[in-house]
């Protein structure tokens, strides 16, 4: 059975809105996977200085991102897409939730 490619478009649409505020970047939003990747390292630290669970595979997430940003081969960027997103879709709308009832929003 053949899965449905992940691309970078879906990767920003799915989590940067999210991932903008838990990095304190709500006014700058990522619009490309390299800047996403930036805002994934600083949300996982600010995730990990408010004791919320999950930060090391956000982290890891923000790696996998900045591989996909520098591959060059479109199958590498697909695995790396493809391995961020696996992280990212079970734990970053409830992290976000939980930061945002720590800070008072």
């Amino acid at each position: 059975m053949p899965t449905t490619a992940i691309t970078a478009a879906d990767i920003i649409r799915n989590y940067a809105e999210d991932i903008a505020y838990a990095a304190e970047k709500d006014k700058d939003q990522a619009a490309d996977i390299g800047t996403l990747a930036d805002q994934l390292g600083t949300a996982a630290r600010n995730f990990s200085m408010a004791g919320i669970n999950g930060h090391e595979d956000v982290e890891t997430a923000a790696t996998y991102l900045s591989e996909a940003h520098h591959a060059t081969d479109d199958t590498e960027r697909t695995v790396f897409l493809r391995k961020a997103d696996k992280l990212l879709s079970p734990i970053v709308w409830e992290m976000t939730q939980e930061y945002r009832g720590m800070v008072g929003d």
